[in-house]
């Protein structure tokens, strides 16, 4: 039996040994969270975080780390310049995800420190031998694929829920727990979840949106009756459900995946997720682009009002995404057809036509508006798509 507040090891299945530097050589460190969780399920390696046991911000300063931690230590390796934060303890002070107090002692052991992180498959450390340290049966988890909190201080911590809706979207086929959504529901009941801001919502939303099956972090945030708190207005219903997993499955970016998951939504989301002026743009445009789409079987007339109401002319790209994304709700959309339709009406040489107007405001924007009418009507002539 290992000594109390030992690390727990086990056998790695099939890593390798991680090689140490002269840094780091002597510390008590290791690898930690997402970097050995992808590992394990045979993903992709992002970046690594470490974990330093037993050392203090004046030992990390003279091995040439530079600080970089608010609330907390955490240090930039010199050369590599990957994070190693000191082992630490967290204890609930206050409401919201920021009313916690750290504490970053030498005497703060490896299992304390993962036994403070939000689900279990998040708290398993590696060690610079390949061993692994997995007090809370994280690996079991991932095996059976369920994704479970560490323990009950989950519910000290609203951001927890978001990272749960996020992780069940990127990692479609794991379950969630039954007493892990309990303890989403306490987190809501309690009202801790109010006290998210916009920016720390947004900031797992986007995460969420851009991963392979979006949709299910909203299911999650809905089924817990996290959404209408932390997302009020948002209309989410079978619809933009299909509509947002169609975008997904297109490899549609995050403005065009944001603008179909608020299209159905209240203006006032847009004050309270807080998202970027791309994302918002497109949000806007969207439900314009889709009430000009049911006129567009009237003929080049309609579809210069479509390509109009985008600002096709100085923004081809945005209206080609907006065009892209509606195409996720209607199935007649056909985005290479409208592509073509935008080239055509561009080509048009407007300074001729204000040449020929003599500079009259009134005759340039009427010339112009025959003359892409024209363009498009030459393209359907000679196209048999639509």
């Amino acid at each position: 039996m290992s000594a109390p507040g030992r690390p727990k090891r086990e056998s790695p299945p099939g890593g390798g040994a991680q090689r140490q530097d002269a840094v780091v050589e002597g510390l008590e460190v290791y690898v930690v969270g997402g970097a050995v969780r992808d590992a394990l399920l045979g993903l992709p390696a992002g970046d690594r975080d470490w974990v330093v046991v037993g050392a203090t911000p004046e030992l990390m300063a003279a091995r040439g780390f530079t600080p970089v931690g608010g609330d907390f230590p955490v240090f930039l390796h010199p050369r590599t310049h990957e994070e190693y934060a000191l082992a630490r303890t967290e204890r609930k002070s206050g409401r919201g995800y920021k009313g916690f107090v750290f504490h970053a002692g030498r005497e703060v052991t490896l299992n304390e420190d993962l036994r403070r992180r939000d689900l279990t498959v998040n708290a398993i450390a590696r060690a610079p031998d390949g061993a692994l340290i997995d007090p809370l049966g994280g690996v079991a988890d991932l095996r059976a694929r369920v994704l479970r909190h560490t323990g009950p201080a989950f519910v000290e911590d609203p951001v927890r829920l978001l990272r749960l809706a996020r992780f069940a979207a990127r990692f479609h086929d794991f379950s969630i727990a039954p007493e892990t959504l309990a303890l989403c529901r306490a987190l809501v009941d309690s009202g801790e979840v109010d006290a998210l801001v916009p920016e720390r919502v947004w900031q797992e939303f986007a995460k969420g949106l851009v991963c392979a099956h979006p949709d299910r972090m909203i299911d999650v945030l809905a089924e817990c009756g996290a959404l209408p708190r932390i997302a009020p207005g948002l209309g989410w219903d079978a619809d933009v459900r299909a509509g947002l997993r169609q975008a997904a499955g297109r490899g549609l970016d995050l403005p065009q995946r944001y603008a179909l998951l608020c299209r159905s939504s209240a203006a006032s989301l847009q004050q309270v997720l807080r998202a970027p002026a791309a994302c918002r743009d497109l949000a806007r445009l969207l439900p314009i682009v889709l009430e000009r789409l049911e006129d567009v079987s009237s003929g080049a007339g309609a579809w210069l009002a479509l390509l109009e109401s985008c600002d096709a002319w100085r923004r081809p790209a945005r209206c080609r995404a907006l065009l892209d994304a509606a195409s996720c709700v209607r199935g007649d959309v056909d985005p290479d057809a409208w592509a073509r339709r935008i080239e055509a009406a561009r080509a048009i040489d407007a300074g001729a036509i204000a040449r020929a107007a003599g500079g009259d405001a009134a005759r340039i924007r009427e010339g112009l508006h025959s003359a892409r009418i024209r363009a498009l009507e030459a393209l359907e002539a000679g196209s048999p798509q639509s």
